[in-house]
C-alpha cells in the first residue's frame, strides 16, 4: 500500500504541476500571480516533477508551436506523423532538448511571457539532479517494496513527465469524440478525465486555448479548474477571462 500510495501521489502531483504551471501558466498565461507565488509554484513543480522536471520556457515554446501547427508536419508531436507512440515520444524529447539548449529558438514567433528562474532551470535540467531523484525513488522502493514486481514501476517515476505528455499528445489527437469542428484532429478522449486531470479534453482546449476550464459540456469535469478557482478566491492567483 505504501508503494501504491507513493506511485499515485507522484503521478498526480507531478501531473498537477505540469498542467497547472507549465501548461496553463507558462504556455497560456491563463492566470496571473505574484512573483513570490510564482517562485513557490516553480519550486513545487521542480520537487514533484523530480527526475523529469520540465523547463517552463522550453515547455511553453514547444507547446505554443503545437497549437500554431496542430496536426501538421510542423507540429512537434502530432501522432499522425509517427508510426507509434514511442517514436513520437522520442522525437518530442529531442525537440524539447533543442528548445532547452536554445538550438531551436522561435522567440520572434512565440515571444516571452513565460516564467524563468535560471538557478532552478539549471539544477532541474541537470543530469545530476535527475540521477539524485532517481536514486531517491529507488531507495524508497528498496525500503518499502513488498514484492519484486513493484520495481517495474520505477521507470515510470524516472520518465513521469514525458509519459504524461505522450499519453495526452497521442490519445488526445487520435481517440475520442469532438465537441467542436476544427482544422486539427484534436479529440476528447474520455468524458471523465480524472486520470490525466483534464488534459485529455484536447478538442475543447484547442477550440478555447486560453480557457482555464478544459471541460465544456456539463459532464466534462476538469479536476484542476476548481482548484484554480479556489486559488483565485483566496487571492493566490487571478484567473484571466478566456478570449
Amino acid at each position: 500500500m505504501i508503494i501504491l500510495f507513493f506511485f499515485l501521489a507522484h503521478w498526480f502531483l507531478s501531473l498537477f504541476f505540469q498542467t497547472f504551471f507549465q501548461h496553463r501558466y507558462a504556455s497560456h498565461r491563463m492566470f496571473t500571480t505574484s512573483k513570490t507565488w510564482e517562485r513557490i509554484f516553480y519550486l513545487l513543480a521542480y520537487f514533484f516533477e523530480g527526475a523529469s522536471f520540465l523547463n517552463p520556457r522550453a515547455y511553453a515554446l514547444m507547446h505554443r508551436a503545437h497549437h500554431a501547427y496542430s496536426d501538421t508536419e510542423n507540429d512537434p508531436h502530432s501522432p499522425h506523423f509517427f508510426v507509434d507512440i514511442f517514436r513520437m515520444m522520442k522525437a518530442t524529447i529531442i525537440t524539447f532538448g533543442d528548445y532547452l539548449k536554445r538550438v531551436k529558438d522561435p522567440e520572434a514567433q512565440f515571444p516571452g511571457h513565460y516564467p524563468e528562474w535560471p538557478f532552478i532551470d539549471r539544477i532541474g535540467s541537470s543530469i545530476l539532479s535527475r540521477l539524485l531523484f532517481g536514486a531517491a525513488y529507488t531507495c524508497f522502493y528498496i525500503f518499502f517494496a513488498a514484492h519484486w514486481w513493484m520495481f517495474l514501476l520505477l521507470p515510470i517515476h524516472f520518465m513521469m513527465g514525458p509519459i504524461h505528455g505522450a499519453i495526452v499528445n497521442w490519445c488526445g489527437h487520435k481517440y475520442g469524440y469532438r465537441n467542436f469542428d476544427s482544422a486539427d484532429k484534436s479529440r476528447n478522449t474520455t468524458p471523465f478525465d480524472f486520470l490525466m486531470l483534464g488534459e485529455l479534453f484536447q478538442n475543447n482546449h484547442h477550440k478555447h486555448p486560453n480557457s482555464a476550464n478544459f471541460g465544456s459540456r456539463w459532464f466534462e469535469i476538469d479536476p484542476v479548474y476548481p482548484v484554480m478557482k479556489l486559488m483565485h478566491w483566496a487571492g493566490i492567483i487571478k484567473l484571466r477571462k478566456a478570449y
